[in-house]
């Protein structure tokens, strides 16, 4: 398989960490979505990362359908989402909740960088989306023991907590403080230690 995005993306991080942790052997190729958008849009039209290519060929453009498969590969004993039913749900429940934060501090980026004067409607918007989501994500986590978000077992929540809140401090300074969140923060500081995601890792690159 080759996986086609940079590290810095939270997204395509997330899709490196599971297949490090299925032991699928991949391709990386860090390619830029700006510096190159015309090899990405050959293979996703989208032009857009992460997108894997299959060992058949086949193009997956979507994290969430890409995660989707390599659990499927993984099995149901092995997969980092439970199968079926309410723990399914739960896990898919903080999953999309720590992909929104991502989805936000980017929105929130490109609000910022291109222009002379943001929108302050606007990021005021974007910041009340991420501080209530950390705040959702802060008390769904402290509420829980264990090592990691639903138990004994690292699964897709854990890594998309991680994954998001990383990609936020870097690309906003401002938001790098997580003392109000203190389950979160101990959690993602824990998973970060983790050899996966020491090599599964790329500081944040601000796009040209």
């Amino acid at each position: 398989m080759i996986l086609i995005g940079q590290y810095d993306s939270s997204f395509v991080r997330r899709v490196g960490i599971a297949l490090r942790l299925y032991d699928m052997p991949f391709e990386h190729r860090p390619w830029s979505v700006f510096g190159d958008a015309e090899k990405i849009a050959a293979l996703n039209p989208l032009t857009r990362v992460p997108t894997l290519v299959l060992d058949d060929g086949e193009v997956l453009v979507d994290s969430a359908t890409i995660l989707d498969h390599l659990d499927e590969l993984a099995g149901a004993d092995r997969a980092l989402h439970p199968r079926a039913g309410p723990a399914r749900r739960e896990s898919l429940k903080v999953a999309a909740l720590a992909s929104g934060i991502a989805d936000k501090t980017v929105s929130l980026f490109y609000e910022r960088r291109p222009h002379e004067t943001a929108s302050a409607s606007w990021e005021s918007r974007c910041l009340a989306q991420i501080r209530g989501t950390l705040a959702a994500l802060e008390a769904d986590r402290a509420g829980r023991a264990g090592p990691y978000w639903f138990g004994a077992r690292i699964g897709h929540a854990d890594i998309a907590a991680a994954a998001s809140l990383r990609h936020m401090r870097d690309s906003h300074p401002d938001l790098a403080d997580l003392a109000a969140y203190p389950a979160l923060a101990a959690h993602c500081e824990a998973l970060e230690a983790m050899p996966v995601f020491r090599e599964i890792s790329q500081p944040f690159v601000p796009p040209a």
